[in-house]
């Protein structure tokens, strides 16, 4: 049913039609009116049967989806940035033990500084957790990713995290294509668990392995992750045929075919990246852009049939590897060994800063000019950045550089 609603809502809606069974919630910014919404459809019997719990801490909100999971139950979360942080332990458990747990993480800044804002960093963060990952373009995809993310799960005992960029899209009205029940039914087969814990016939699960069988045992999961780059794309094909429209996959191309210089974005700065992209076109520049939806597994072979033909390609990333710079490039360059082209990561909209039109014409013209270099902060303030380190090269009694930047950059206006 098309409807004007709330991404986060658009979210819950879809999930209730996936019928979990236990929903654990701890609520945290920008998540928290994915888990109200389903709150409210558990209480009015829209949702049923479906245990909602309170739980006092996302680490116990993924300990419950882990006990939930195993006895047999198909399970449900969501959370964000520190939150995501906090239940890590569970969630190496959770992809260790193959549950097949789905959990929505509204992607949002990690601190400190504190900042409630969208980027990457949390999701990021987790990329070796053994938990697939898949990132969402707009709100209509945030919402159809999810019956996608059970059946995935499902089919694989694997965990899968679906990330929507905070705020961007959670806090966003559009038209959305909610799915109708009988679609969801008709796409998602009832639950089946592969391992159940029954009283009546008791085994152990998480059991101590040492070093004779853990390195078998890890690989498992990775064998699982490379299951999963088959999956992804045919789940997203059977969703197709029911739904009648594409969301999902493992990337999408967008204007590459005979792009010189290919843009490489995850989440909802893609909408911007092709609008540049067709501004550009009308210069009569060839640029075209590629969106990751699976970041995990990462598609290398899909990312190289993409890119092999480009002359340049130019990484946004939405995180921060400090130290070294780029996650996503990484990765791509991985998928690209032996094929000689420029590469250049890029670090922009770190917590929340605006990635405008007007940035990136100037990135990509930059990159075209050839005058673009191997790692790029976009739109960073450098004057504020070296007044700091002056400053706490001068005195050890230099103070908190987070407040002496926003002192700064306050000033500055």
């Amino acid at each position: 049913m098309l409807k004007q609603t709330e991404g986060s809502r658009a979210v819950a809606e879809t999930v209730a039609y996936c019928r979990p069974e236990v929903i654990a919630a701890y609520p945290i910014s920008p998540q928290t009116h994915i888990v109200e919404e389903l709150s409210r459809l558990v209480k009015a019997g829209v949702l049923k049967p479906c245990e909602y719990v309170n739980v006092e801490s996302e680490f116990a909100a993924m300990s419950m989806c882990i006990g939930a999971s195993a006895t047999g139950a198909r399970a449900y979360t969501a959370t964000a940035s520190q939150g995501l942080l906090y239940m890590v332990e569970a969630l190496y458990n959770a992809s260790g033990l193959g549950l097949p747990i789905v959990m929505t993480v509204a992607n949002r800044a990690i601190g400190a500084p504190i900042n409630i804002w969208n980027d990457h960093s949390d999701s990021m963060s987790q990329r070796d957790s053994g938990w697939i990952q898949l990132y969402a373009r707009d709100n209509q995809e945030a919402a159809d990713l999810h019956p996608q993310a059970f059946r995935l799960a499902e089919e694989l005992s694997l965990p899968v995290m679906v990330c929507m960029d905070g705020f961007v899209l959670t806090h966003a009205w559009e038209r959305i294509e909610v799915p109708e029940q009988t679609q969801v039914d008709a796409f998602l087969p009832a639950y089946e668990p592969r391992q159940v814990l029954d009283p009546a016939d008791p085994v152990s699960i998480g059991a101590m392995v040492g070093p004779e069988a853990f390195t078998e045992v890890r690989y498992l999961a990775h064998a699982k992750q490379m299951q999963a780059l088959e999956a992804i794309p045919r789940v997203a094909g059977e969703f197709r045929d029911v739904f009648g429209r594409s969301s999902g996959g493992l990337v999408h191309p967008y204007a590459c075919e005979d792009a010189e210089t290919i843009v490489v974005a995850l989440g909802s700065v893609f909408g911007t990246v092709c609008d540049v992209v067709d501004e550009m076109r009308e210069r009569g520049v060839r640029i075209g852009a590629l969106a990751i939806t699976s970041f995990r597994p990462f598609p290398l072979g899909a990312v190289r049939t993409a890119l092999r033909k480009a002359r340049q390609v130019v990484v946004l990333e939405r995180a921060l590897a400090v130290g070294i710079g780029g996650i996503v490039s990484s990765n791509v360059r991985t998928a690209l060994s032996g094929i000689q082209l420029d590469g250049h990561t890029v670090v922009a909209g770190l917590g929340g800063r605006p990635i405008t039109k007007e940035s990136l014409h100037r990135l990509f013209d930059d990159a075209i000019a050839g005058e673009l270099g191997q790692l790029t902060f976009l739109d960073l303030n450098t004057e504020v950045v070296e007044r700091e380190l002056a400053r706490m090269a001068r005195t050890r009694r230099s103070g908190p550089s987070a407040e002496n930047i926003l002192r700064d950059v306050g000033s500055n206006r």
